[in-house]
Formats: C-alpha cells, structure tokens, sequence
C-alpha cells in the first residue's frame, strides 16, 4: 500500500514531532480523483457483475463525461433504459462483464445506448453511510 501524504494536527502539546518539517499541503480528494468537476457525477455501483475490476455492490463510482472512451473502458452506459457499469468492447460492439458468470451483452442497431461516462476511480466504504443509505 502506498501512503497518501496528509498533513494532521491533533493539538498535542509537548516536544516537538522530528517529523515537522516534513508536513505538506492539505489533501483535496476533489484534486485527487476529479479532473473535470463539471463534467464529472457519482454512481451508487449495485450488483456482482464488476467484480473482476474491483467493483463491488455498494461501491462508489466516480464518472467522467468529458473523458474520450477508449476500447476497454469501464463505462457507465444507458443501455435500453437501463444504466450499467460494463467494460465496453466498441470492436465487436459488446458490453462485457468483469465477472464469468455474466454473458457479453450485444449491441443492437435497434437498441436504445448511449455511453454516459467513463468510470475513472470506485470509492469503497467499509461502514454504512448515513448519506448514501438514509435510515
């Protein structure tokens, strides 16, 4: 695991901490995963299907609209009046799964799908929140 630098204070007085002078700036989690705020919303992940990439039921998606899709994307997409987080296969026009136990789905000519953004980080929350699951 890789440590994030964070400055903390904890209004401890006493003997200065030798790690003073190695304090650094604030950290934003918007500077950190959110390169176009505008363009950018959240998704609530729901299901098994993501596994594979480490998407997991509940997890938080971060989702650019101003990001160009690139072939094996994950992506969040409209899909028949339906969204779902997929990996999309713009080659053989497929949403695939990240899990063996679901099918590719195929892209029709005849079905309604529109690519809504792609997902550039997950949130994993390891207690419930009161924001996201209102009592």
């Amino acid at each position: 695991m890789k440590v994030i630098p964070n400055s903390a204070s904890a209004g401890i007085s006493g003997f200065e901490s030798p790690a003073t002078e190695y304090i650094q700036r604030r950290l934003s989690l918007d500077e950190l995963l959110i390169d176009h705020p505008s363009a950018t919303f959240f998704g609530h992940a729901s299901g098994e299907s993501m596994h594979n990439v480490g998407i997991f039921d509940g997890d938080i998606l971060i989702i650019d609209r101003h990001v160009t899709v690139k072939n094996g994307d994950v992506v969040v997409a409209n899909y028949n009046g339906e969204f779902v987080c997929k990996i999309i296969d713009s080659n053989a026009k497929r949403l695939l799964s990240a899990n063996d136990e679901h099918l590719p789905i195929e892209i029709h000519q005849y079905d309604q799908f529109s690519i809504e953004g792609v997902v550039i980080s997950s949130i994993r929350c390891h207690r419930p929140s009161p924001l996201l699951n209102p009592v």
